[in-house]
């Protein structure tokens, strides 16, 4: 039985409808991801769904008292002034406490008879243990500094905080609106862990193909107002899907041969028509509707020309980098080579903005040398995005750039012609630019860079609001891309795929170059540190009875270490019960699956619970 459903749902975007009629159900446990390429209206559902939005037609039926917890994109947090008037609310009597404590605590005279009522009162609670809950999550999103006015807060910081509250309140349906976005690495493997932790229902839009398939066991697609779903993971996803294009291309190729020739009996027909002719005449009418129907997904076209590189591209010469006593870059050096494809990997703040700004020369460095070549062009897609007007037409900031652009083969497009190619048609290049949504003002972004025809790419988080049909686009041109390329990106699919070496960023200043993708590093430091475990084991010193009063017993140590092998063992077998949801297509069999990924789940949570416990004292 659905929690959350929809009956004849309708809403329309700038007088066009992104869907009509649609019906939607969500059941406790399900974890689905909502796909489709950028303006099919997922956002838009999601808010629905959410109660953010009310829909033009239909209405949203949900489970009564359920609790729904939503993340959008851009966050708003109109009534908080700080961040603790956010993450406390005073009708949460748990979180009314911990605020109070907290504050209390900071004060430099703080009356030690209400410290210690409060203390009582969370005791009695049980709240210490919700603290810490609390806590873990704030400091896991680098939220520390609860003071803080929300207006001086960063588009990530405002994303992290609002991710923050969502999974603090643990409510039973989880709307995810691009929840990766504004992460580290680290972060998301993290968010992957929990999200797929216990029987929660999750309803999702992401680009990261990588958490996709972590987290969801299943796909509906949203394409030209329709929905439709399919059982399994993304890989299982695009198989059936292209499957299903196949099939309509054939059927569609059938139908324009028999309407070439019904068309020739039409033109070939008396006035006067009998019985049988008028049920062939509504046929042929029929036959000609479908095929005008039919719409093919229309894809971007990347290819623009490079512009020459001599042998001198980029030269960084002991380049030193702080702010506010605290080094971000203590002396590196590197000599860029032709064909270099590097990732930047670091934990957020770590300085990898900081370094794309000395490379470009938006900032210079305290010490050291960077030394562009004479030939070297630089195309930088900034995180942030477009610096634009919204009254300002799409077409006009194209143009602002160029009125042509050479491509890849030699021909040179108009900035109209450009824009199609883009996916821009005519309405919406002479529309405004606050009318594009965050995906189609991303890709109006990276055509901007394209046009300057670069030999040195800069790519930082290209995918945050891209459709997955454009990422792969994107990924088909940058693989074949005969420039320098840089990426920074939490998109681990995009980093293995087009990166060879990283530069890993560790806070302190130290930039370590590696030699290979991101999977190949994490596979190494997974490695190192199972090898580090048993070797730390073996050096700690052997104390007394008496002063192993805070150690493990020899019985806690052999749980420790059991836990430790059947742990990774339990994962392994909910990602072998996870790929079998793609090989079978029987309902009771899917049931099944889907009940033993559950109960392997919370056997995970429980043990990884418990080894933590225990790996405090190890």
């Amino acid at each position: 039985m659905s929690i959350l459903s929809t009956e004849q749902l309708g809403h329309s975007y700038h007088d066009r409808w992104l869907f009509r009629n649609l019906h939607f159900g969500l059941q406790k446990g399900e974890r689905v991801a909502l796909v489709g390429v950028n303006g099919t209206g997922k956002s838009s559902l999601l808010r629905i769904l959410a109660g953010e939005l009310d829909p033009l037609e239909g209405t949203v039926v949900r489970e009564r008292g359920i609790r729904i917890g939503f993340l959008p994109q851009d966050p708003t947090f109109h009534e908080y002034a700080t961040v603790n008037d956010f993450i406390y609310h005073a009708d949460n009597e748990q979180q009314r406490l911990i605020r109070a404590y907290e504050e209390l605590l900071a004060e430099p005279d703080a009356d030690t008879a209400r410290l210690s009522a409060l203390t009582e009162q969370l005791s009695a609670l049980n709240a210490w243990e919700y603290e810490h809950h609390i806590k873990s999550i704030l400091t896991r999103l680098q939220i520390t500094d609860f003071s803080q006015a929300i207006a001086n807060l960063s588009g990530g910081q405002r994303k992290r905080l609002a991710l923050a509250k969502l999974l603090i309140d643990e409510p039973d349906v989880y709307i995810l609106d691009e929840p990766t976005n504004h992460l580290d690495i680290e972060t998301i493997e993290w968010l992957e862990k929990l999200l797929t932790g216990g029987q929660k229902t999750v309803l999702l839009v992401t680009h990261d193909r990588y958490f996709l398939d972590a987290v969801c066991t299943q796909i509906r697609e949203l394409d030209h107002g329709k929905l439709t779903t399919y059982m399994g993971n993304y890989g299982y996803y695009l198989e059936r899907k292209t499957e299903a294009e196949a099939i309509a291309g054939v059927e569609l190729e059938r139908n324009r041969n028999l309407l070439r020739k019904e068309l020739e009996w039409m033109r070939r027909q008396p006035q006067a028509r009998g019985t049988k002719s008028k049920a062939r005449i509504d046929a042929f009418y029929d036959l000609e509707e479908k095929t005008k129907g039919y719409q093919a997904n229309q894809t971007v076209q990347l290819s623009v020309k490079v512009s020459r590189q001599g042998s001198k591209i980029l030269e960084i010469d002991q380049v030193f980098k702080g702010y506010h006593g605290r080094q971000l870059i203590n002396g590196f050096s590197y000599v860029f080579k032709k064909g270099d494809r590097i990732g930047l990997a670091g934990r957020n703040g770590t300085g990898k903005s900081t370094f794309l700004n000395l490379i470009t020369g938006s900032e210079q460095p305290d010490k050291g040398t960077i030394t562009a070549g004479e030939t070297t062009v630089f195309g930088y897609n900034r995180q942030g995005g477009l610096a634009l007007q919204g009254s300002e037409r799409v077409i006009d900031v194209v143009k602002d750039v160029a009125e042509y652009i050479q491509m890849a083969n030699g021909d040179s497009l108009s900035a109209s012609q450009l824009l199609t190619q883009f996916l821009f048609p005519p309405e919406k290049q002479f529309g405004l630019v606050d009318k594009l949504s965050g995906g189609e003002r991303k890709r109006l972004q990276l055509m901007r860079v394209l046009m300057q025809n670069p030999n040195f790419l800069i790519l930082d988080e290209p995918a945050n609001d891209l459709d997955i049909d454009t990422l792969n686009v994107l990924e088909a041109f940058l693989a074949n891309y005969s420039g320098v390329l840089i990426l920074v990106s939490h998109d681990r699919y995009l980093l293995d795929r087009l990166t060879d070496q990283l530069f890993i960023f560790d806070g302190s200043g130290t930039i370590t170059v590696y030699n290979g993708n991101y999977a190949a590093y994490k596979q190494e430091q997974e490695e190192k540190q199972s090898k580090e475990k048993p070797a730390e084991r073996q050096k700690a010193p052997v104390k007394p009875v008496a002063e192993k009063k805070n150690k493990l017993s020899y019985k806690e140590l052999q749980e420790y270490e059991t836990l430790d092998r059947e742990i990774p063992q339990l994962e392994q077998r909910i990602q072998e019960c996870t790929e079998a949801l793609s090989t079978t297509t029987d309902q009771m069999e899917l049931a099944k699956i889907a009940s033993d990924i559950s109960k392997l789940n919370d056997e995970l949570d429980r043990k990884t619970e418990r080894w933590m416990e225990l790996s405090e004292f190890a």
